[in-house]
């Protein structure tokens, strides 16, 4: 191996490897996101079932 083919080697390495981060980044601000809804989803719905149960109680 030369060194102009270690040089390509190495660049297109650094690359790659480059838009593997960027792409688990993109994918981890997704799953944050997702977490974020399912949290509100769950808390909405915690708040609904207790509704429910006072209102069972009040019966």
């Amino acid at each position: 191996m030369n060194l102009e083919e270690f040089e390509t080697k190495y660049r297109n390495t650094i690359e790659h490897s480059l838009n593997q981060l960027q792409t688990t980044v993109l994918l981890l601000a997704q799953l944050e996101a997702n977490i974020a809804s399912v949290s509100k989803e769950i808390q909405t719905l915690s708040q609904t079932v207790e509704e429910f149960i006072n209102e069972q109680k009040t019966k």
